[in-house]
């Protein structure tokens, strides 16, 4: 097996899967449990919610120790879900704790945790940092309170301003969410939210396109591409907007959906991006070690039971080992997300020149549209920002296309 696909492994998703209510476009592996208050000092701390989220943070540490080893200490974690932010401090600071025990966490590592608004308070962030960590990614979505409605979140335009308010006297590094592309919002919908998040100044900001999925409630209630969703003109129009606003802030636009201030790109995600391994630990999580992905089951009882299993098998995956056409695409798929996109010698040496060859020969329609292009050394083959990226999954459909007929 070639050594890029058997990387040490430095890198661990965690995913929290507790929510206040399902939002309407959400298709992630969650548990619905209502208001709830982390603070110790909260009446509620002994009722069954709180107990539900100790059984749960008590599987997930017993995954964490079952897991064999396979890299050095974590240069990142990312607590997802869900909302992290409910979990209360003492529950989260006990993963963490698992975590270091077990694989142990350099210095400078990157610990980010996703925070919605309405969900926590000042002193909580600084019990955070506290505990190391040290970045936090906050889901707005939206500036608008009718399309936080008719999205179902459970937060409000005030709730934001307090959120924001709290992350800055902080001082955490911080990212914010926007999502275009939802039911009845326009351009200027649009331009408004960026406005205002560019305001803020957080040191990062996400920009998700909405997909709507069958199984949720914007899937049973909408079409993709019909009323009240924008048209695929405007939400290209969105995108083209986003980057052209976002650069001219002085945000670097490092990935299709991603912009940082300098120093501040999201190191956990890039892992990702470029198809590096990572363990991942809770129900729905889904992990890349030994050249394997492998999803953990998505309901609380599947996943416990799987835990009872992988702790009897000590930490062995029933999962199969990706070959090297899998990894071929795959690292293509997530290496032209990023702005710079993939080196041409490294694809080389990783799969052979003739693949290479092979691929330039696929993409030369598209490097004469300027969806595609080189780099000024032509060391790298990346998507055009942002007429590359609008058109990205034409340009892997096409490829994953002539690759896997070939």
């Amino acid at each position: 097996m070639n050594q890029e696909s058997k990387k040490q492994v430095t890198s661990a998703y965690v995913h929290l899967p507790f929510c206040i209510s399902r939002c309407f476009y959400c298709d992630f592996p969650i548990s619905v449990i209502g208001k709830f208050d982390s603070r110790p000092s909260a009446d509620q701390q002994s009722n069954s919610i709180r107990l539900r989220m100790e059984n749960y943070v008590e599987q997930l540490c017993r995954e964490i120790m079952a897991t064999p080893i396979l890299g050095g200490e974590l240069e990142t974690i990312f607590f997802g879900g869900g909302t992290p932010s409910l979990l209360p401090i003492d529950l989260l600071e006990k993963i963490l704790v698992t975590l270091a025990s077990k694989f142990g966490v350099c210095a400078g590592a990157e610990i980010s945790l996703e925070i919605d608004p309405g969900t926590f308070f000042l002193e909580q962030l600084i019990w955070y940092k506290n505990i190391g960590i040290n970045r936090v990614s906050l889901g707005v979505q939206a500036f608008q309170g009718r399309l936080l409605k008719n999205c179902g979140r459970s937060h409000t335009v005030i709730d934001i301003e307090s959120a924001c308010d709290h992350i800055q006297q902080s001082a955490i590094a911080w990212s914010l969410d926007l999502i275009s592309g939802l039911p009845d919002q326009t351009l200027g919908d649009w331009q408004d939210s960026l406005g205002k998040a560019i305001a803020l100044k957080p040191h990062h900001i996400s920009c998700y396109d909405l997909v709507v999925e069958a199984s949720t409630p914007f899937g049973k209630q909408y079409e993709p591409g019909e009323r009240p969703l924008p048209s695929d003109m405007h939400t290209a129009e969105m995108y083209r907007i986003a980057s052209h606003t976002l650069r001219d802030a002085g945000y670097n636009h490092y990935e299709i959906s991603n912009y940082a201030q300098p120093g501040y790109q999201c190191r956990h995600n890039r892992v990702y991006w470029e198809n590096r391994p990572y363990y991942a630990f809770g129900m729905g999580a889904a992990s890349f070690t030994d050249n394997q992905r492998f999803t953990r089951p998505r309901t609380r009882p599947e996943y416990f039971a799987w835990v009872e299993t992988y702790t009897q098998t000590q930490g062995k995956l029933d999962a199969e080992e990706l070959t090297d056409g899998d990894r071929l695409l795959e690292t293509l798929m997530l290496g032209f997300r990023l702005a710079t996109g993939l080196n041409l010698f490294h694809l080389a040496v990783e799969f052979d020149q003739s693949t290479v060859d092979h691929i330039l020969e696929i993409l030369q329609p598209f490097i004469k549209k300027n969806w595609v292009k080189f780099s000024g050394d032509r060391a790298n083959i990346l998507f055009s920002d942002p007429e590359g990226f609008l058109f990205s999954n034409s340009i892997l459909s096409e490829l994953f296309h002539q690759l896997t007929i070939n």
